[in-house]
């Protein structure tokens, strides 16, 4: 497959890559420029199309002061380990 590229600098994706793809009008595509020279298009995916990729463990919600004293934490382990 192959596409003419017009003075604006545009190309039309074909129709088959466009369905293999999925993409529809007013979708956003990205390129990748591969060290070798190669391109890669891909679609350019809504953080929506994300939801539910990921199985959420269910946790119980943390509490302010327990965030509090892990940062407490967090922040006197980096002094220590700047003195040494």
């Amino acid at each position: 497959m192959e596409s003419a590229i017009t003075v604006k600098g545009q190309a039309t994706i074909p129709k088959a890559v466009r369905r293999h793809l999925g993409l529809e009008p007013g979708d956003r595509v990205k390129f990748f420029v591969h060290p070798d020279g190669s391109v890669v298009l891909l679609p350019k995916l809504p953080a929506q199309a994300l939801r539910g990729i990921v199985k959420a463990r269910r946790r119980r919600p943390v509490t302010i002061d327990a965030m509090s004293d892990a940062a407490r934490e967090g922040a006197a382990g980096a002094a220590d380990r700047a003195r040494r």
